[in-house]
């Protein structure tokens, strides 16, 4: 199995390691043709107004868009953002794949960081220990959505459409790898559906 880690700027080296960790070898994604022969591709938290300024320089917006409109794709806290059709902003590039609207930094600035435990919908029953780092919520998601986990106040923070996987919180800078072997699987049940 090849899992593409979008390593332009923010958390990918975390999401690499975690990957080694489940026995599967990173593959660096910078350019368009990083993304030949991949399985699955991982978009890291991070700045995501300069994710998408990088990958607009690097031509890799519409290689992208097209990749996850097939292949499985999750993205963390600003890959969230960049997956979302509705930002309420149109200056910032995104791939506007799934449909959900999301706010950029419903938290407020970075000395509001949070850490919770709380249950995941697609794990077991053990909360998993999530970390919030100016993060993002999503403030609406069609009938096409599930909804995988939400705050004790209701708001959205994970979700799945089909093949493609968002979450708020980064589960890269935690020890916990059921986030991760998740997506291997989704990986794996898409990858028996396509041949």
């Amino acid at each position: 199995m090849k899992i593409g880690v979008l390593a332009l700027q923010g958390a990918f080296i975390e999401h690499e390691k975690m990957l080694r960790t489940l026995g599967v070898e990173p593959v660096e994604v910078r350019l368009p043709s990083d993304l030949e022969g991949l399985d699955g591709l991982i978009i890291p938290g991070g700045e995501s107004t300069t994710i998408g300024k990088l990958a607009v320089t690097y031509g890799l917006v519409e290689p992208l868009r097209q990749f996850a409109q097939t292949t499985p794709t999750w993205g963390t806290c600003a890959g969230m953002i960049f997956l979302a059709k509705d930002i309420g902003i149109d200056r910032q590039p995104i791939l506007g794949l799934m449909d959900i609207t999301v706010n950029r930094n419903a938290f407020g600035r970075q000395v509001d960081s949070f850490e919770t435990d709380l249950p995941i919908t697609v794990l077991d029953d053990v909360p998993f220990h999530m970390v919030f780092i100016r993060a993002p919520v999503v403030t609406g998601a069609s009938d096409g959505v599930e909804i995988l986990a939400k705050l004790t106040d209701g708001r959205i923070i994970a979700v799945q459409q089909g093949h493609l996987l968002a979450t708020a919180f980064h589960p890269e800078l935690t020890d916990d790898t059921r986030l991760h072997r998740y997506f291997l699987e989704l990986v794996k049940s898409y990858s028996k559906k396509l041949a």
